[in-house]
């Protein structure tokens, strides 16, 4: 899985961008890599439900102290993972190339094939 996380308030996207990240993930849809994916709203739009001791509380925004934000996301499938991190380098160089205003940080998470084992308790 990758995720983009961004300093919010940078605003919107230059078009450049679009059009390559359009052009990129048609790419990669087409050789079965990007399976799924988009951005996200801000965090004055979130909606949090904090855990803390046993006690659910919801917690909406907006976030004075938020710096960082989860912008997007996408469901990747890759032979090995070498190709994986080569090709989300290719994704975070589009950032670079496109929108070299921004800053972002491009992280590749593993999904897991089989559910985790519960803990012991």
């Amino acid at each position: 899985m990758g995720l983009v996380r961004m300093e919010e308030g940078q605003g919107q996207p230059p078009q450049a961008l679009f059009d390559a990240m359009d052009t990129y993930i048609g790419e990669q849809a087409g050789k079965g890599h990007f399976l799924d994916g988009g951005g996200l709203y801000g965090l004055e739009d979130a909606v949090n439900f904090v855990v803390r001791t046993g006690e659910v509380t919801r917690v909406d925004g907006p976030y004075a102290e938020a710096r960082e934000a989860v912008g997007g996301w996408a469901l990747l499938q890759y032979d090995t993972l070498e190709e994986a991190i080569a090709n989300q380098e290719e994704f975070a160089q589009l950032h670079a190339t496109y929108w070299p205003e921004c800053s972002m940080v491009a992280t590749l998470r593993q999904v897991p094939d089989e559910a985790p084992t519960p803990a012991e308790g």
